[in-house]
């Protein structure tokens, strides 16, 4: 069978142009757990959720995603990666429609699952396009990869912003409706930029996917309906042993099936599963910092939701800059590890200072702006290394895959702990004794701040135990194997 053009030594001609392109999608995934999220209370007005059922605006698109990533990544090795990239912006495109056309809860929460679905197929089939395109140079493939992180950490944090503008002048829809204008121009520029990528035979595991899935919902849901019915009732220890015990039916499952969704023997590859632990928790560090502390500057500064987005501008561009041009560089300079290591400790050393320097009268200047830039640089020293070490050594058959679990453990790492923290901050609010509700508030968000710190100090020390460090000099090389 010959070789696509994309994996000849021969580079691809329309690689940068194509390199936008997969930058868009991925911003355009990532920018839809976040963009909704100032969005909320106009949400609720309009389709009339309760305070508790709100949440899965948010979660009912983080899970659907995360869990189907791997089924993604399958689907990307199977028929091709540009046909699977164009079937995730057809669904993605369809379901932001009716999520911003929807006319009730259930026809909401609907909508923000099929997105998930849609951005489930588009990220591993992205990811592995830009290795495929860039893998024969490595000093190229570095500045791809920072180009994509930097568009990952900027859909974060533009949907915040976004969010801000949408809401105030125009209206909670266009949040949604936003994604069918850039998902016409994907599927537009797509055959054109895109090498059509390997197609291989094989079956797919939807048994699978579908109890990693239902084994998340039912986690994440645990999770953040125990401060209503309590951590210690019936519903909440029943519906956490059901994930666990969905989990464990879903490891049985790849044990036996001749082909497994994950093939648990690429658990095997040097640095896979180190760098997959270290993407989980440094999600779970990063996304409770921009969720909280975008609480904190409109709940308890008072800031407007314009005014919040645009003081989440600065981290944002510190991480594009520092992804871009520099952290290539520090990697090459200092190996995986390290560069893993100290982003890690950065972010956590970061929400240390915002759980005790936040107070009810803070100032932008003094309590955000400072924090808010360690632990973006933090993010952008780490993100970029962790990919590497989660994809560097699997085999060209098994990319997808590698993309699908490395962006499936981000998921995870968003969806658990943002639920673990959103439910101490609501216990620690709860039992807040006199002051005003702000003070109620922000008592909640101190520990959320701490204790994701926690999580990125963990990552710093798992890291540093099991990341292996190869040689600097053949560091690019080995990433792009």
């Amino acid at each position: 069978m010959s070789q696509p053009a994309s994996l000849t030594p021969q580079a691809d001609p329309r690689r940068w142009m194509a390199l936008a392109l997969l930058c868009l999608a991925n911003f355009m995934v990532i920018m839809d757990t976040s963009i909704i999220g100032v969005a909320l209370p106009a949400i609720q007005h309009a389709l009339g959720y309760t305070q508790e059922s709100l949440q899965w605006v948010f979660n009912a698109y983080v899970i659907f995603f995360g869990g189907l990533l791997l089924l993604g990544g399958r689907m990307s090795d199977l028929f091709g990666q540009r046909r699977i990239f164009m079937w995730g912006f057809a669904v993605l495109t369809l379901s932001s429609l009716l999520a911003g056309l929807a006319w009730s809860e259930a026809s909401l929460n609907v909508g923000r699952a099929l997105q998930g679905f849609g951005s489930a197929l588009i990220a591993p089939s992205a990811l592995t396009i830009v290795m495929m395109l860039f893998s024969g140079n490595p000093r190229e493939l570095g500045k791809a990869l920072g180009f994509w992180g930097a568009s990952a950490a900027a859909g974060g944090s533009a949907g915040v912003f976004l969010g801000g503008v949408i809401t105030e002048w125009l209206n909670w829809q266009w949040t949604f409706l936003i994604n069918v204008p850039v998902g016409l121009l994907a599927l537009l520029f797509a055959p054109r930029w895109l090498a059509r990528g390997v197609r291989r035979k094989g079956g797919i595991d939807l048994w699978g996917a579908l109890l990693v899935t239902a084994a998340l919902v039912s986690i994440v849901y645990g999770i953040v309906t125990a401060e209503q019915h309590g951590w210690g009732s019936v519903s909440t220890i029943g519906t956490l042993a059901a994930g666990a015990a969905l989990f464990v039916l879903f490891l049985g499952v790849q044990i036996v099936r001749q082909e497994p969704l994950v093939p648990l023997r690429v658990f095997k590859t040097p640095n896979l599963a180190a760098g997959n632990l270290a993407l989980l928790l440094l999600a779970g560090g990063w996304i409770p910092l921009w969720y909280f502390l975008n609480l904190y500057m409109q709940q308890v500064l008072k800031f407007s939701a314009f005014a919040g987005g645009v003081g989440l501008l600065p981290t944002t561009l510190l991480i594009a800059v520092s992804m871009m041009f520099i952290t290539g560089k520090l990697i090459a300079r200092f190996g995986l590890k390290a560069n893993i290591v100290i982003g890690l400790t950065a972010l956590g050393a970061s929400m240390l200072l915002f759980s005790g320097n936040t107070p009810t009268d803070g100032s932008f200047a003094a309590n955000v702006l400072p924090a808010s830039l360690l632990g973006g640089l933090g993010m952008s020293l780490a993100y970029i290394p962790a990919t590497m070490a989660a994809m560097s050594g699997a085999k060209p058959e098994e990319a997808g895959l590698a993309s699908g679990l490395a962006n499936t453990s981000y998921q995870i790492g968003s969806a658990i702990s943002l639920a673990v923290m959103t439910a101490i901050a609501a216990a620690a609010t709860a039992s807040h004794g006199g002051g005003t509700p702000a003070a109620a508030l922000n008592a909640g968000f101190h520990q959320a701040f701490f204790w994701s710190g926690m999580v990125a100090f963990a990552g710093a020390l798992l890291s540093l135990l099991f990341i292996r460090s190869p040689k600097r000099e053949k560091t690019g090389a080995s990433a792009s194997a």
